[in-house]
């Protein structure tokens, strides 16, 4: 899996330090579509997420993500850097609600190299934020680097 780091970001287990950060990415800014799509693929068809009528109906001004949505971009930010089988914790805490229209920067950085049971593992600090640099879901994954 070391080898796998190093085609994607140029780091492995030997140059992987702590306070590095990993290659972020950004999606494109969430659209209607997007929340459907993602009710579909989901299938968490709560209407908070795209009917307007239902959401202003609530106390909120519009329909807004899904929270496990940034989950899924935090977890697409991962699986860019290591194959899915090498993640060996992944957790978050929903922050702040991400509106239609935000563009959703995903981030990480290592926090921690440790070895356990022979194998050598990152632990990762995460977080999403908005175009204005809110930040909307924070968190942490271990990742197996050999």
């Amino acid at each position: 899996m070391a080898e796998a780091i190093m085609q994607i970001t140029g780091l492995n287990d030997d140059t992987l330090q702590v306070g590095d950060a990993l290659p972020a990415f950004e999606t494109e800014p969430i659209s209607r579509l997007s929340l459907a799509l993602y009710c579909g693929a989901s299938g968490d068809h709560n209407p908070i997420h795209v009917d307007t009528d239902f959401a202003r109906a609530a106390g909120q001004k519009d329909v807004f993500a899904h929270g496990m949505l940034s989950m899924a971009y935090l977890a697409r930010l991962l699986t860019n850097w290591v194959p899915q089988a090498a993640v060996r914790e992944f957790g978050v805490r929903f922050v702040a609600i991400t509106q239609v229209g935000d563009r959703i920067r995903c981030r990480a950085t290592v926090v921690d190299k440790h070895t356990v049971d022979g194998e050598r593992r990152a632990r990762l600090v995460l977080e999403t934020v908005d175009q204005n640099g809110q930040v909307k879901l924070a968190g942490d994954a271990v990742v197996a680097l050999s």
